[in-house]
């Protein structure tokens, strides 16, 4: 029979002790008596290094300790040689069914190789660096199926499975059943971990797990707490054995048990209140605390309770026995009035090692007299009861352990010195403890049970969407008179302005709606304009929901200004190359130079952008000559940039007579009205003048696009230009809560203009928090700490500094924003949410498009989708091969042979990994980046056409190489116009940044007003205002009234832990 304990960790671990070590942890399984232990963590690098150094084969699939590296010591038989095997831990944090999962997994591998294999896989999905145990922002099904695809005799067991807030059936974060979690990949799962505040009877309760294995392990973190559960085993000693053993039963004989009520969340409560009460209690309270009124953390046994179908006495037929033990130390703590750490118990836990032999062998076999004689009657008599179940257990709770004890103080005097060990009278029957023997102490009523956990019952949940700011869940059935005015209206001229949350989107689609339902205008007539590709395919993807919808889709124009100006040229056969930055770049160097400017190249770019809007004029200080060179290399490279294609647009309805094309500009709509430069107003007028309606919406206190030419006063002008324009006004606010509002208001109210009305129609929430940190590092720790907050804690240690449930409503990571001012921040950022194990998407167009072998890429497999585009050929053969002309062709010529057939089939992510692995471009970051861009986009055609004619918030990138189904956005204010998410995030709010100073130049102060205004008022629930150094002004301009100061606290360091945190480090 060998005794098994397969879930621990190493030193790699968060929280974990020094000691977590091949050495220490042979050593311990010694003395404990264990026979196979698992290695935990195979996912983390330089704990496998370590393995490989010190570990050495000895069965098939099993390791040993090399003999060099093996500790001494009297209390640890060395005789004995514990096998190790490769397991690990992984956390999966994901929203699935509308709910933040939260779910730890246990996954034993046959070999080191293949530990390599599968953590090669699991690395492009997210951070395996940073913690032994790591954090994947991936579906627990999909975990599964991808061990399976790369390691087929791996087994995956879900972990500590009540465990609240972290496991499958966990109260917080959990699933109902195995195959909500599973899906079809459920038949794949053989086996469960009970965790230490369950048993195998409480276990029998669900008549759903009766199929499946139920072993037990130590989740250790330190050596010396190996053995707490084990599993005992009837194998062939190998790894074949053991998986055939937990996947089947055969060679399983049982397992070792923790009391459950010694786990840290048998019963339920609070342990900030010191409250520990039985589910019965806590349901009485509706699951709230009654000292503090907060949530209670729901135990194990509560949640049993919820998904029982059996009564608590049933007992499996043919389930595998088991035994309850408590740890040596404990039991000679308990049997002789002391502290089971105490220097006096762990020497004579020593002692007793050394005389009697392994810690398992002690308190399952040895005689009890043996005992008696070695270590004294107390002891012996503490043992004789553990054996016999005789023990009084006081329930652990929220985090909190419980207690065993099995004699009083008079029974430990009464034992003292006698010769006779047992003991001849009956124990007195004693006042049952808080757990007793009554059903009732731990049964909750049916109807308690179907009101769920201590998690957001439904009617909670929809509560909370509205305040949310689902503006369509709000008006679900019918719009404001104010938006109903502006979805009817049949004026010539029409123009909504629309503050913040005050349902633009919804607006704006139900005028299109009520165009093509009510008043039958045909699809091809109306053209929609919105500011991104991703509003234009979230509008198509509504109406396409509408009767006829696809034929809607296709015939029906939406698109930017760009996507749409492109459109109209290529349908007209005008022969034009849209140039990307990095060239415009380039052009735009030659011509600083060969005219000595004085301007940094984006600025130079700017200006013509400027001067081709007609804005600058004789102010502009790029001169007219200049001007006139860099568009002639322009032409010379059979290029356009963006503000040519709309200048060549407008010069085609100008000139020509293309009244076939004005159609579909009959009924025309245009989004973000406040954002559009001179030359796009043009372009609105000549498109819709002979047009039956003109249809802006816009809001001018979100006009933040000065520098490309737009201007808040385009309101006036169009009410200038159209005499009889109808102007309606949505001031009522259905995305935030009345604090965000009103600090909100409070801070645009800066800015000239009348008086700005905006009205809440949330109820109140929480106050905005603006927090100064000590410098740039502690801001962005604080961020990467408060997102862990705010989804409930990443670990157990996270909930347990946390105190457990108290974050009102637990958020996951896709309800969260970071928003910045300039792109250079998120750097720093993004390391501390990549050391934390926090997946994210960066939003934004980063240097890194700049590189020339990734615009030597998309110019390569532009070319494979157009034949015909030399010119995307002949830019990618000077990019990709400079000087080796003749190569050059032939390389070019063989890789479009290998990859012209697949650039319209395969995923853009595939086809980039394999050109990047022909290219031996692996080291290459920038590469990297495009590839972590591609997983978004998933085919190359989209991904071109975003790279290509993309705004701000449509260019994006993972923080890894898996698409995360969860993911926390970072992005510039720019960016993030037009969205909006529960907790947002205002990162690095300090003078020189918000407003930003470029050198000795200050930006537009009402402009960059704007801009903050817009960052603000994408928030819906929490808003936090970050800062370090010298604050923002803006800051300044937030009454205390409306927000809570506050300093970000410094992180303690966690004790006994090797593997550096991210509150350890120093950054360089």
């Amino acid at each position: 029979m060998y005794i098994g304990d397969l879930h621990i960790h190493s030193r790699y671990s968060r929280a974990t002790s020094r000691d977590c070590t091949p050495e220490y942890l042979d050593l311990w399984a010694r003395k404990k008596g264990i026979d196979i232990v698992g290695t935990g963590d195979f996912t983390h690098p330089a704990w496998r290094e370590e393995l490989k150094e010190k570990l050495e084969p000895a069965e098939d699939g099993l390791y040993t300790l090399k003999d060099e590296y093996r500790i001494m010591d009297a209390g640890a038989p060395d005789n004995r040689k514990p096998r190790f095997v490769l397991t690990g831990e992984i956390s999966s944090i994901y929203k699935k069914n509308e709910k933040v999962r939260k779910v730890h997994s246990l996954l034993l591998l046959p070999g080191l190789e293949e530990a390599d294999r599968l953590a090669r896989r699991l690395e492009l999905i997210g951070n395996i660096h940073s913690d032994g145990r790591p954090i994947l922002g991936l579906d627990c099904r999909d975990l599964l199926e991808i061990m399976l695809e790369t390691v087929p005799e791996g087994v995956y067991v879900p972990a500590h499975i009540w465990t609240p807030h972290f496991s499958m059936f966990g109260a917080f974060s959990g699933f109902d059943t195995i195959e909500e979690c599973f899906e079809d990949m459920t038949p794949y799962i053989y086996a469960l971990e009970t965790g230490l505040s369950s048993d195998p009877p409480m276990n029998w309760r669900i008549s759903t797990l009766d199929s499946y294995q139920l072993i037990s392990n130590s989740d250790a973190h330190s050596p010396a707490k190996l053995g707490r559960e084990a599993n005992l085993f009837q194998i062939p000693l190998s790894y074949g054995g053991l998986a055939e053993a937990i996947s089947t039963g055969n060679g399983l004989e049982g397992t070792i048990e923790f009391f459950p009520e010694e786990g840290k969340y048998h019963f339920d409560g609070h342990r900030k209140c010191s409250l520990c009460i039985s589910p019965s209690e806590a349901a009485a309270y509706g699951n709230i605390c009654p000292v503090c009124g907060k949530k209670l953390t729901i135990g194990v046994l509560h949640r049993v309770e919820q998904l029982a179908d059996r009564d608590e006495d049933f007992v499996l037929s043919g389930a595998k026995p088991f035994e309850s033990l408590v740890p040596l130390p404990e039991v000679i703590g308990a049997c002789t009035g002391k502290s089971a750490a105490s220097k006096k118990v762990l020497e004579q836990y020593e002692s007793m090692l050394v005389k009697l032999g392994a810690e398992f062998e002690i308190l399952r076999n040895i005689p009890v007299e043996d005992i008696k004689k070695a270590a004294g009657a107390p002891v012996a008599e503490g043992i004789h009861r553990l054996r016999e179940g005789k023990v009084e257990r006081t329930p652990g709770f929220d985090g909190e352990y419980g207690t065993i004890k099995l004699l009083t103080p008079s029974e430990i005097d009464g034992l003292e010195g006698q010769l006779s060990f047992f003991m001849e009278e009956k124990l007195q029957e004693k006042k049952k403890a808080i757990i007793g023997n009554d059903t009732e102490s731990g049964k909750i009523s049916a109807a308690a049970r179907e009101q769920g956990s201590g998690a957001e019952t439904d009617k909670e949940a929809k509560e909370k969407d509205i305040i949310a700011g689902k503006t369509e869940e709000l008006h679900k059935n019918s719009l404001s008179p104010a938006q109903q005015e502006a979805v009817s209206a049949r004026d010539r001229a029409v123009a909504v302005i629309a503050g913040p949350g005050a349902g633009k989107t919804r607006t704006l689609i139900s005028r299109i709606c009520s165009l093509l339902e009510d008043r039958k205008i045909r699809p091809s007539e109306i053209t929609a304009v919105t500011f991104t590709n991703k509003a234009a395919e979230e509008m198509r993807s509504r109406l396409e929901k509408l009767p006829g919808g696809k034929r809607i889709g296709k015939e029906l124009c939406i698109g930017t200004f760009h996507g749409i100006c492109s459109k109209i040229l290529g349908d007209r056969g005008e022969d034009f190359f849209v140039a990307d930055e990095g060239l415009l770049e380039e052009l735009a160097g030659k011509t600083i130079a060969r005219f000595d400017l004085k301007l940094s190249v984006s600025r130079f770019l700017r200006e013509i952008s400027l001067l081709k809007c007609g804005i600058q004029g004789l102010q502009s200080p790029v001169t007219e000559e200049a001007a006139a060179y860099y568009q002639e290399m322009l032409e010379e490279e059979k290029a356009v940039d963006y503000d040519d294609l709309l200048l060549k647009t407008r010069k085609l309805f100008l000139d020509e007579d293309i009244s076939a094309q004005e159609k579909q500009f009959r009924y025309l709509l245009v989004d973000e009205f406040q954002d559009i430069n001179p030359v796009q107003y043009d372009l609105l007028r000549v498109w819709n003048k002979n047009g039956q309606e003109l249809f802006v919406i816009g809001d001018p206190d979100q006009s933040v696009y000065g520098f490309r030419g737009s201007d808040s006063q385009c309101f006036a002008r169009l009410e200038k230009d159209y005499p009889m324009l109808r102007t309606i006004r949505l001031t009522d606010n259905y995305r935030s809560t009345p604090e965000i509002v009103a600090c909100a208001l409070d801070v645009i109210s800066h800015n000239k203009g009348p008086e700005r009305n905006m009205r809440a129609s949330n109820p109140a929430g929480a106050s905005v928090r603006v927090v100064e940190a000590s410098g740039e590092m502690g801001e962005a720790i604080f961020i990467a700490k408060e997102i862990n907050r705010l989804i409930g804690g990443i670990d157990m240690l996270d909930v347990e500094e946390n105190h457990g449930g108290e974050v009102k409503r637990v958020r996951s990571f896709s309800d969260i924003a970071v928003l910045y001012r300039t792109h250079r921040q998120a750097q720093l950022l993004e390391k501390c949410l990549r050391q934390e194990g926090i997946p994210y998407v960066v939003a934004g167009r980063e240097d890194f498009l700049l590189d020339k072998n990734v615009r030597g890429t998309l110019y390569f497999f532009q070319y494979l989708l157009c034949p015909e585009d030399l010119v995307s050929r002949s830019f990618c053969r000077k990019l990709i091969w400079p000087a080796e002309e003749a190569l050059a062709e032939e390389q070019l010529s063989m890789l479009a042979a290998k990859y012209g057939k697949k650039v319209r089939r395969e995923k853009t992510e595939k086809l980039l990994e394999a050109w990047i692995k022909d290219r031996k471009l692996e080291e290459s970051e920038a590469m990297s980046r495009l590839l972590n861009a591609a997983v978004l986009n998933p085919s190359m055609e989209s991904f071109l056409e975003t790279i290509s004619f993309g705004s701000e918030g449509d260019v994006r990138r993972c923080g890894s190489r898996k698409f995360p189904a969860d993911a926390v956005m970072l992005m510039t204010l720019h960016g993030a116009k037009g969205l909006e998410f529960p907790a947002v995030f205002l990162y690095g709010m300090r003078k020189g940044l918000m407003p930003l100073e470029l050198g000795t130049a200050a930006g537009d102060m009402e402009e960059e007003r704007r801009l903050f205004y817009v960052g603000m008022t994408r928030a819906a629930e929490e808003l936090i205002i970050t800062s370090s150094g010298e604050p923002s002004v803006f800051l300044g301009e937030i009454p205390e009234e409306h927000a809570v100061m506050e300093k970000a606290k410094k992180e303690k360091p966690v004790e006994e832990v090797v593997q550096l945190s991210l509150f350890d480090m120093e950054w360089t």
